[in-house]
């Protein structure tokens, strides 16, 4: 029995003490445990409510914090749905995600696409930080392209990429990276034409994302599927080949296929036309993996560049045609074809706005007046996207005296 006594007697001793303990270094204790959050976590100032009016001070517990979080909630199947409606846009014009959320979510749309080129050498931690900002409030998904990689050099600058991106609050949990763009082009890959190098560089980039974050999304850098072999581009398919031969089965490391499905010819195609020059040429790309690489998993598809020209510009061009029949081209594009197919995700078309003479590709003018195109799209009935999107929770911490 004096046994029992004296052990009760221990634990009574240990209990006072740690209450002394934690009610004396209470705030030290708060603010450790902040700051030990990471970066999608917020400690939020104690709050102490009056406490005058109150008689009976020995039940009071006056001393509140709230520790604010961020997570990503998982929507019900029977509750899916995604709207395909995209723009390509520039990060460094606020106004153009203004105009992004009202193309994309108007008319009952919600949750929306954009394309957004990232310099992979980029750090300019407050403009990205701003422009995630505007992605979660404007409830934008983003497809973050990567350009202008130093080939010299592609692990460190794709390491430091991969860090910097996975340091912010992305708006959904899918994180989608394009890896560069239509490489089978020397315009866009350093003046040379490639495969066995963009074959590594792809292999490497889809590793460290990866390792990074296995949120992230990873698609290829999309080619342009109407060039042919010349001194300044090669066959998709022949790169395609080449790729593989480099790097075995490169392809299957892919998580989905991005696509530049243009209408051929002179941008000015029938939208009704079929085949690798067509607005469904990632019907022929998808065909391709499955008859030549052996993909046989359901890809889904990213439509991140597409578009007709129109003639009005700074310098009309009568080649193209007008805005008025490019409108009802892309109206036709969506409404028979891209959204009825489950296996196109986003369609993102070239451009909001470029600088001639790619302005005959921009859906506005460079002082924001939209051409017809912008309007028609708008006008379109969407779905009102409901992704894994983020969401904000709070956990109150409440200390008695």
């Amino acid at each position: 029995m004096e046994r029992k006594g004296d052990l009760f007697m221990y634990i009574g001793l240990f209990l006072i003490v740690l209450l002394a303990f934690l009610l004396i270094f209470r705030d030290k204790i708060t603010g450790i445990a902040g700051m030990e959050q990471d970066n999608l976590f917020a400690v939020i100032e104690p709050k102490i409510p009056d406490i005058g009016s109150q008689q009976n001070t020995s039940s009071i517990c006056p001393f509140q914090s709230q520790i604010e979080y961020f997570y990503y909630s998982k929507p019900p199947d029977s509750e899916k749905r995604n709207n395909k409606f995209g723009i390509y846009i520039y990060a460094e014009v606020g106004e153009y995600f203004e105009l992004a959320q009202n193309l994309v979510n108007s008319n009952g749309g919600d949750w929306g696409y954009v394309l957004i080129p990232f310099n992979i050498k980029d750090k300019s931690y407050d403009k990205w930080l701003n422009v995630f900002s505007k992605l979660s409030e404007k409830h934008l998904i983003p497809i973050i392209q990567l350009h202008t990689v130093n080939t010299d050099d592609y692990k460190e600058n794709t390491y430091e990429a991969a860090e910097f991106l996975n340091k912010f609050v992305w708006p959904i949990k899918q994180r989608y990276i394009s890896v560069y763009n239509e490489p089978n082009d020397a315009a866009f890959w350093f003046g040379k034409v490639d495969p066995k190098e963009y074959s590594e560089v792809l292999n490497y980039t889809i590793k460290a994302f990866k390792k990074e974050n296995s949120d992230f999304f990873m698609l290829n850098g999309a080619f342009n599927i109407s060039a042919g072999n010349t001194s300044t581009t090669m066959d998709a398919v022949d790169f395609m080949l080449k790729m593989e031969d480099k790097v075995d089965g490169i392809f299957n490391k892919l998580d989905g296929w991005a696509s530049h499905s243009y209408p051929q010819p002179n941008f000015s195609g029938n939208p009704d036309a079929e085949g690798r020059f067509s607005i469904r040429a990632y019907k022929y790309e998808l065909d391709t993996l499955k008859r030549i690489f052996g993909i046989n998993k359901d890809m889904p598809v990213f439509i991140t560049e597409t578009g007709w020209a129109h003639s009005e510009g700074d310098v009309y061009n009568p080649s193209y045609l007008s805005s008025g029949k490019v409108a009802e081209n892309i109206k036709i594009a969506y409404e028979k074809y891209w959204l009825k197919d489950d296996r196109v995700v986003a369609v993102t078309p070239f451009t909001i706005w470029y600088r001639a003479p790619y302005d005959h590709f921009s859906w506005v003018r460079e002082d924001f007046v939209p051409y017809a195109s912008f309007n028609a799209i708008k006008s379109l009935k969407k779905k009102a996207g409901n992704p894994e999107k983020l969401e904000t929770a709070r956990i109150t911490s409440v200390g008695c005296e």
